[in-house]
């Protein structure tokens, strides 16, 4: 008696895919590779080969569809509007519930990342040994694999502390600081026009508490209420894109059910991985008529900002000699396809400083927990972004996505360029505000 194959993959979507190749110059690991395996169409070959059976699920397939980096940058390049970000996941989520791994990959995939990083408590248990073993300086005692992974973090945490509700008048910013304007000055300054949700995240809380304190400052000051229910959760963006839907839409559910009974005028998020899969938790939980509802509220941090007019807002501009360049992450640029926002609002402070890096929308090998599972490729991508990054004689380089940050601030130190600065968006706008 034979089994039916598992219909993993929508055939139709998988069609669409006309093998054009006008995706091949935008994809990273092709243009690294060369290898049809490792491009775009030539995944989407493997994987209807996979559900048709003319090809095992062994470790050649598996081995080029875990080299993806899921950066969606062939969907921005596609004539024909391949959903490929869909097919990689569904793909992967069969993967992983068909497909034995190795121990280290099962470790770093079901551990780390699936039950370690959502969760606040949890990461920073598990970066306390590592920042030690990272300020004792004796990472290269052990393999290159965890010397890398060292390399990717900040000495220095300071996790946020969000109140449940900041007031646009800013009497409770979590960072108002001494000298700011009295309640009343600010009350006469800031026009109350909103009030907004804010996804905290799970690792921007831990590792850049400061920039989710200065995104709410940004958001108070544009004049919104900034909400941060206490129940949320992580968004499933780790889940998802590692091939666990199952978990991505338990995930989805408990942020539907956190921000339910909050009247919004939009939900802020600050990191564009996450942003990317709240904004598909319609397509995540298809049946559930809240999923469209919220993810229809979603707005990244630049795009919420640039409809706010804050791109107006007085700014101290650098020097004429500090020059800044800007960083696409690739959930920001291809799956949300946002590119002109977060340059305008740099712009707004830099003016005639700002300089456009050379492939700036490339991915830099972050990818989530891509720089973990798939080290190698990583480092190549990020060897290839800081050299970019150099072309532009930059000062400083800033970004939308946490993995994004320090991906690139790992490459910077390793090329020796430790005086060029990375900074979130939230983090270089705050920064270069007349209103202290």
């Amino acid at each position: 008696m034979t089994t039916a194959r598992e219909t993993f993959l929508d055939e139709k979507k998988a069609q669409a895919c006309i093998h054009c190749g006008l995706c091949l110059g935008s994809c990273p690991t092709y243009l690294e590779t060369g290898d049809e395996n490792d491009s775009p169409r030539g995944r989407i070959y493997l994987m209807r080969a996979l559900q048709e059976g003319r090809l095992p699920l062994g470790d050649t397939a598996v081995r080029h569809l875990d080299l993806c980096l899921g950066c969606r940058a062939c969907e921005t390049a596609c004539p024909s509007g391949v959903r490929y970000g869909e097919l990689l996941e569904t793909t992967r989520d069969h993967i992983e519930r068909h497909h034995q791994r190795s121990l280290l990959q099962n470790f770093l995939r079901r551990i780390v990342i699936e039950r370690v990083f959502p969760h606040a408590w949890l990461t920073k248990l598990a970066l306390f040994p590592a920042r030690l073993l990272k300020r004792a300086g004796v990472g290269r005692l052990f393999p290159k694999f965890v010397q890398d992974s060292l390399a990717l973090l900040p000495v220095d945490l300071r996790e946020g502390k969000l109140p449940e509700f900041s007031y646009a008048d800013g009497s409770q910013s979590p960072n108002l600081r001494n000298g700011d304007a009295s309640n009343g000055e600010r009350k006469r300054r800031v026009q109350k026009r909103g009030r907004v949700g804010f996804i905290r995240g799970c690792v921007m809380n831990v590792m850049f508490g400061r920039t989710n304190e200065n995104t709410i400052r940004l958001l108070n000051l544009a004049g919104y209420d900034v909400v941060t229910p206490r129940d949320q959760g992580c968004c499933g963006a780790l889940h998802a894109h590692g091939g666990n839907l199952a978990a991505a839409r338990e995930a989805a559910r408990v942020n539907l059910a956190a921000f339910a009974h909050e009247p919004l005028d939009a939900i802020v998020i600050n990191a564009a991985g996450c942003g990317s899969t709240l904004k598909e938790y319609g397509h995540l939980l298809a049946n559930d008529p809240r999923a469209a509802a919220f993810s229809a509220k979603v707005q990244d941090l630049s795009e919420f900002l640039v409809a706010a007019d804050f791109h107006h807002a007085a700014f101290r501009t650098p020097h004429s000699a500090f020059r800044v360049t800007f960083h696409d992450a690739c959930h920001l640029s291809h799956a949300q396809r946002i590119t002109h926002p977060p340059r305008l609002l740099v712009k707004a402070v830099a003016g005639a400083n700002y300089v456009e890096m050379p492939e700036s929308d490339l991915c830099c090998g972050s990818a989530g927990s891509y720089n973990l599972t798939e080290p190698g490729m990583a480092e190549r991508l990020q060897r290839r972004k800081v050299e970019n990054l150099l072309k532009t004689g930059a000062a400083c380089v800033v970004t939308t996505n946490p993995g994004c940050q320090l991906q690139i601030r790992a490459g910077l130190d390793k090329a020796g360029a430790t005086h060029i600065e990375t900074l979130h968006l939230a983090d270089f706008l705050e920064r270069h505000l007349t209103v202290s």
